[in-house]
């Protein structure tokens, strides 16, 4: 391994080398994790466990070392003082301070024997967790569950500052900065009732779409075809990036030039692998959008936030890939690769098909209308596992009564249950809930869009470099520089709001069902 770097009279120059070191380790760390989702051998995982082990002390030794503090002491000086060291403006300088502090402060919080601890820990448990899946034996993954969440409780106790009432707090913090379990719940409660009410009048409405044209088989290797085909019209670079198959769909924004997709095939439902592929291209756009080239090593290269990534996400996935726009465009090229099964298919069958609004089992291929009363259940009780107000063993129960209650569903099997999501078994507590801030940032950047681009219009022709255009502009460019709801406010001209994502969905039940 390299010297650390030398000394310079430049703040700024130093702190970038030093944190673009941490960086590139963690990058590395972060194949070891594609590859353990994609091509590890079964028998490799406690080797990677010990190696993720090692990589996340590393990256941890760097991030606390004296030096950095002394390196953002100066550059807080210089700021204070209105001088930029000659390399950037001064607005990227402090963008640059501020975030790298905010970084530091967590870090030093930690101890290096935690982190460790938990990278070996969500390593081992990430492997019981999908031979648990495939096996349907919650009872295995019980064990490895409750020593992740036992660290990330000491993690969440560390992390804890002012303002904060508990440490789930801390967690989400982590993914959502300065948001709060209390600020969740604020926007949870009423966002629930009117999307239990959207649901029921899809429910009560006397209609079903046609969905049968979605469960017409397909052979894998067309489906992973036609999916590249999609990834190349809507601008992600496979050059320098490429889809694979896992258990389940992640993207994963490796360094500059070098982003990774992941997908999963059903022969049953090839309309689960492609909106998959959709929801994992959005993600990877914004990781090809950010400027690393040019801010390697430093926060101008990172999202702002979870929410904001899955913003992204959601945006390709529904509001570009479930609008009729799309399929005026898709169908012709989908029948000439599926066949003759989808001569007879129309863009308003289509269309109807993948907006239906029905309670299921599986959140990552659920509806739109459905979709955030999954990420509200996950919420629910990774909060009371976290308080210990839920026990390990209480989960599988826990988890069935929710859909019983608020999805009014059955739940068959833990499969299709607690172990269907990878998250906790990383110790990812505090992500859930920034796939429903994600589909609010979604819509309200859709409508902002919609204010300059003839969308409709764009989308049917196939048209997908405006859309693209106006998100590096708006979103992906700015890195870390602004904060989640300054990015929202600058971009659509209006705080954070739930109010277009319920037009949204109140628009694909009336012209889904009529209602």
């Amino acid at each position: 391994m390299s010297e650390a770097p030398a000394k310079n009279d430049n703040a700024l120059e130093e702190i970038r080398a030093l944190w673009g070191e941490s960086q590139t380790l963690a990058s590395a760390a972060a194949l070891l994790a594609w590859d353990q989702e994609t091509y590890m051998p079964a028998s490799a995982g406690p080797a990677r466990a010990e190696q993720s082990a090692l990589l996340a002390r590393l990256v941890h030794e760097r991030r606390t070392a004296p030096r950095v503090g002394e390196l953002l002491d100066r550059l807080d000086d210089e700021n204070a003082a209105g001088e930029t060291g000659g390399i950037d403006d001064r607005e990227t300088t402090r963008s640059i301070a501020r975030e790298l502090r905010r970084d530091h402060e967590r870090a030093v919080s930690l101890p290096s024997s935690l982190v460790a601890d938990l990278a070996r820990a969500g390593s081992i448990a990430q492997d019981a967790w999908k031979h648990a899946r495939a096996n349907n034996d919650f009872a295995a993954f019980a064990p490895h569950l409750g020593a992740v969440l036992s660290l990330t409780r000491e993690k969440a106790r560390c992390l804890k500052r002012d303002g904060q009432e508990e440490i789930y707090d801390a967690l989400l913090d982590e993914y959502e900065p300065d948001t709060t379990g209390a600020d969740i719940d604020a926007v949870f409660g009423p966002l629930r009732e009117r999307l239990a009410a959207i649901v029921d009048r899809a429910r009560s409405s006397g209609t079903r779409p046609d969905t049968s044209v979605l469960d017409r088989p397909v052979p894998e290797d067309t489906q992973h075809d036609f999916g590249l085909f999609v990834l190349r019209a809507c601008g992600f670079d496979l050059d320098a990036g490429r889809l694979d198959v896992t258990t389940h769909p992640f993207c994963e924004g490796l360094a500059p030039g070098d982003t990774r997709l992941t997908t999963r095939y059903k022969g049953d439902r090839w309309s689960d692998a492609l909106y998959g592929t959709l929801h994992e291209m959005g993600h990877g756009l914004y990781e090809q959008g950010l400027p690393k080239a040019d801010h390697w090593g430093t926060p101008l290269a990172e999202s702002v936030s979870l929410g904001i990534h899955e913003s992204q996400s959601r945006l390709w996935e529904n509001l570009v890939g479930r609008s009729g726009a799309f399929w005026a465009w898709a169908l012709p090229h989908l029948a000439r690769r599926y066949g003759e099964a989808f001569t007879d298919a129309s863009v308003e069958t289509l269309t109807r098909a993948v907006n239906t609004v029905e309670p299921s089992l599986i959140r990552v291929e659920a509806d739109e209308g459905t979709y955030n009363l999954h990420v509200m259940i996950r919420y629910e009780l990774e909060r009371s596992l976290i308080r210990e107000d839920l026990s390990i063993g209480d989960l599988p129960g826990a988890w069935n009564e929710r859909y019983r209650d608020l999805l009014g569903i059955e739940v068959p099997d833990d499969r299709r249950g607690c172990l269907q999501d990878v998250h906790w078994s990383f110790g990812l507590v505090g992500y859930f809930p920034t796939y429903t801030l994600g589909n609010l940032y979604a819509s309200q950047l859709w409508e902002a869009m919609g204010r300059s681009i003839d969308l409709p219009a764009a989308v049917a022709a196939g048209e997908f470099g405006p859309l693209l255009a106006w998100l590096r502009e708006h979103i992906h460019a700015h890195g870390r520089r602004y904060s989640a709801a300054q990015l929202c406010e600058r971009a659509t001209g209006e705080p954070l709001s739930a109010e277009p994502l319920l037009r949204h969905l109140d628009a694909v039940v009336r012209e889904s069902y009529n209602a």
